[in-house]
Protein backbone atom coordinates (compact mmCIF):
# COMPACT_ATOMS: atom_id res chain seq x y z
CA UNK A 1 0.00 0.00 0.00
CA UNK A 2 1.08 3.40 -0.93
CA UNK A 3 2.63 5.81 1.93
CA UNK A 4 -0.32 8.39 0.84
CA UNK A 5 -3.16 5.81 0.78
CA UNK A 6 -1.70 4.95 4.53
CA UNK A 7 -1.52 8.57 5.37
CA UNK A 8 -5.49 9.28 4.54
CA UNK A 9 -6.63 5.77 6.39
CA UNK A 10 -4.78 7.65 9.55
CA UNK A 11 -6.20 10.83 8.87
CA UNK A 12 -10.01 9.01 8.40
CA UNK A 13 -9.06 7.50 11.12
CA UNK A 14 -7.98 9.24 13.70
CA UNK A 15 -10.58 12.11 13.32
CA UNK A 16 -13.95 12.15 14.43
CA UNK A 17 -14.87 14.73 11.77
CA UNK A 18 -12.60 15.55 8.85
CA UNK A 19 -12.96 17.61 6.41
CA UNK A 20 -10.90 17.72 3.04
CA UNK A 21 -11.07 20.92 1.53
CA UNK A 22 -9.62 22.93 -1.02
CA UNK A 23 -8.23 26.14 1.37
CA UNK A 24 -8.66 26.38 4.94
CA UNK A 25 -11.83 27.01 6.76
CA UNK A 26 -11.10 30.19 7.43
CA UNK A 27 -9.72 31.27 3.93
CA UNK A 28 -11.99 28.51 1.65
CA UNK A 29 -10.48 28.03 -2.07
CA UNK A 30 -13.52 27.46 -4.03
CA UNK A 31 -16.94 28.03 -3.58
CA UNK A 32 -18.16 24.19 -3.01
CA UNK A 33 -15.72 24.16 -0.25
CA UNK A 34 -16.61 27.75 1.37
CA UNK A 35 -20.44 26.29 1.34
CA UNK A 36 -20.19 23.05 2.73
CA UNK A 37 -17.14 24.41 5.84
CA UNK A 38 -20.20 26.97 6.49
CA UNK A 39 -22.21 24.08 7.05
CA UNK A 40 -20.29 22.00 9.24
CA UNK A 41 -18.98 25.09 11.05
CA UNK A 42 -22.42 26.02 12.15
CA UNK A 43 -22.79 23.08 14.19
CA UNK A 44 -20.93 24.14 16.76
CA UNK A 45 -17.98 21.56 17.27
CA UNK A 46 -14.66 21.36 16.03
CA UNK A 47 -13.50 19.31 13.58
CA UNK A 48 -10.29 18.45 11.50
CA UNK A 49 -9.69 19.91 7.96
CA UNK A 50 -7.22 18.42 5.44
CA UNK A 51 -6.46 21.39 2.42
CA UNK A 52 -5.97 19.04 -0.45
CA UNK A 53 -4.06 21.95 -2.36
CA UNK A 54 -1.31 21.61 -0.34
CA UNK A 55 -1.23 17.75 -0.38
CA UNK A 56 -1.32 16.96 -4.54
CA UNK A 57 -0.42 13.05 -3.47
CA UNK A 58 -3.81 13.26 -1.35
CA UNK A 59 -5.95 15.30 -3.92
CA UNK A 60 -4.87 12.25 -6.14
CA UNK A 61 -5.46 9.57 -3.94
CA UNK A 62 -8.25 10.29 -2.18
CA UNK A 63 -10.92 9.69 -4.69
CA UNK A 64 -9.97 6.94 -5.74
CA UNK A 65 -9.60 5.67 -1.86
CA UNK A 66 -13.27 6.80 -1.50
CA UNK A 67 -14.73 6.34 -5.13
CA UNK A 68 -15.64 10.00 -4.50
CA UNK A 69 -14.56 11.92 -7.38
CA UNK A 70 -14.96 15.30 -6.31
CA UNK A 71 -13.93 17.79 -3.15
CA UNK A 72 -14.95 18.82 -0.64
CA UNK A 73 -15.60 15.21 1.48
CA UNK A 74 -16.83 15.21 4.42
CA UNK A 75 -15.86 12.38 6.62
CA UNK A 76 -17.31 10.84 10.21
CA UNK A 77 -16.11 8.70 12.45
CA UNK A 78 -14.54 6.93 9.30
CA UNK A 79 -17.47 7.47 7.14
CA UNK A 80 -17.71 9.43 3.74
CA UNK A 81 -20.89 11.53 4.23
CA UNK A 82 -20.25 13.24 1.08
CA UNK A 83 -19.71 16.29 -0.80
CA UNK A 84 -21.20 19.76 -1.19
CA UNK A 85 -24.35 18.98 -2.28
CA UNK A 86 -25.32 16.15 0.43
CA UNK A 87 -23.62 18.02 3.33
CA UNK A 88 -25.96 21.55 2.25
CA UNK A 89 -29.10 19.05 1.70
CA UNK A 90 -28.39 17.23 5.41
CA UNK A 91 -27.62 21.05 6.82
CA UNK A 92 -30.83 22.22 6.02
CA UNK A 93 -32.90 19.47 7.08
CA UNK A 94 -31.46 19.40 10.87
CA UNK A 95 -29.56 15.92 10.11
CA UNK A 96 -26.17 17.31 9.51
CA UNK A 97 -26.31 18.85 13.16
CA UNK A 98 -27.39 15.98 14.52
CA UNK A 99 -24.42 14.21 13.10
CA UNK A 100 -21.74 16.20 13.75
CA UNK A 101 -23.20 16.67 17.66
CA UNK A 102 -23.52 12.68 17.99
CA UNK A 103 -20.17 12.61 16.75
CA UNK A 104 -17.95 15.27 17.88
CA UNK A 105 -15.44 14.10 20.80
CA UNK A 106 -16.49 14.81 24.18
CA UNK A 107 -15.34 17.62 25.72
Amino acid sequence: MSETLENIKEQISSNDILLYMKGNPNQPMCGFSAKTVQAVMSCGERFAYIDILQHPDIRAELPKFANWPTFPQLWVKGELIGGCDIVTEMSESGELETLIKASAPSA
